[in-house]
């Protein structure tokens, strides 16, 4: 029997879709990202967006459902939000050149922990991406940012997990397919089941010295023997954000295995009780976050947020930071207005390092380096941090 004739162009996407199977395939045609088969009646359901068909195969319409290209992000982060990862495949010749159907290839996965997007980013939370590498009691966290080029990793008992991830509110955890373990109830981030061989520490040691560029990585504090759960699983987070990003970002420039003895140690319960960031009830506000940020910008929220989880231990790094408030509040309005100014530097370096800036982040860089350019610090300070902060300004 003769096989059913379908259209190159759904030849296409058919192979392009066996890429991705467990993810919704945003199909650029033209003007829209079109989707086709279940993942047409499943957007069509997340998204409120009518589900119509094009052609038949085996005498049945295909189902088809479109978003518009260029009003994007609202639909993705609706998707995300709703725990979707979606694959997007984009147009790479140009149609009136083109003979045949046009060439297209997926140019990047959307997850929930791999989000750049300040459209579908809270301004004034940090994105991670988490990994979790477990060996009978023993487990390490390895947790990216891309917005803001943040890689970190830990040896963790596995019994302090939930602490852990209250504390880094990761959106996305990977685990291993043959990892056997029931997470948190509190804990609602999506969760991404890898292959066993990508938390390999081997592997993961290989992957990180040859993006590093270095023959081992004892000038980042890891070494094979000493730290082998920490390496598998910043070498399972490294290889999914090469995964989805169908390249590295050059913005990780290091990573640093992080001690306990560094921050004042929270168990879960605590935070909650504490209501650092979010009330037990889980809403934004009134907490100790919400009532202290009166910062200039988003990136001076979310840096104040990470220090309100992360309360120090060594008292000079404290008296440091309470010498530079001080010298700051000695010029406050002054200071506190040019940075208001200032766009999402660190995020759009983030989109920057991994290739979707638009132009008009490029222009708000631009503008951000004029203000930097003429912000001056208060003179003969005190503090380390100003200091410091000082000689990076141009």
């Amino acid at each position: 029997m003769a096989k059913p004739a379908i259209s190159p162009m759904m030849e296409q996407y058919l192979r392009i879709k066996a890429e991705c199977a467990d993810k919704l395939l945003f199909y650029r045609m033209g003007d829209f990202y079109e989707m086709f088969f279940d993942d047409a009646v499943i957007a069509s359901k997340l998204l409120g967006i009518t589900l119509t068909s094009r052609g038949q195969i085996n005498g049945e319409p295909i189902k088809m459902a479109g978003v518009p290209f260029h009003q994007v992000e609202p639909y993705l982060a609706k998707l995300v939000k709703a725990g979707q990862s979606v694959a997007i495949c984009e147009q790479l010749t140009d149609a009136g050149a083109a003979k045949g159907p046009i060439e297209r290839a997926i140019v990047r996965i959307v997850t929930p922990g791999t989000l750049t997007d300040t459209a579908l980013l809270p301004d004034k939370q940090a994105n991670r991406v988490a990994a979790l590498a477990v060996h009978k009691n023993r487990a390490a966290l390895a947790w990216v940012s891309l917005a803001s080029g943040e890689f970190l990793c830990k040896n963790i008992d596995l019994s302090s997990l939930e602490d852990e991830l209250q504390r880094l509110e990761p959106a996305e955890i990977l685990l291993s397919d043959a990892l056997r373990l029931d997470l948190p109830q509190r804990f609602t981030a999506a969760v991404t089941r890898l292959n066993d061989w990508q938390f390999a520490t081997d592997a993961g040691y290989a992957l990180l010295c040859d993006f590093f560029g270095v023959q081992d990585l004892l000038g980042f504090g890891l070494s094979l023997d000493d730290n082998p759960l920490p390496i598998a699983a910043a070498g399972a987070v490294l290889n999914y954000v090469k995964l989805t990003q169908k390249d590295l970002p050059q913005h990780l420039d290091s990573i640093a295995l992080e001690s306990n003895q560094a921050y004042i140690a929270m168990d879960a319960a605590t935070r909650r009780h504490l209501e650092i960031t979010e009330t037990i009830s889980g809403k934004a506000a009134p907490t100790l976050f919400s009532e202290l940020d009166a910062c200039a910008n988003n990136m001076g929220s979310r840096l104040l947020a990470s220090w309100l989880h992360h309360p120090l231990c060594d008292i000079a790094r404290i008296q440091n930071r309470q010498i530079a408030v001080k010298n700051l509040c000695d010029d406050y309005k002054n200071i506190h207005q040019q940075l208001k100014q200032l766009a999402d530097i660190e995020r759009i370096v983030g989109r920057i390092a991994i290739g979707s800036a638009r132009p008009r982040d490029l222009s708000a860089l631009r503008n951000s380096f004029f203000i930097l350019h003429n912000i001056r610090l208060p003179e003969n300070s005190h503090s380390m941090i100003l200091n410091q902060l000082a000689q990076l300004l141009p």
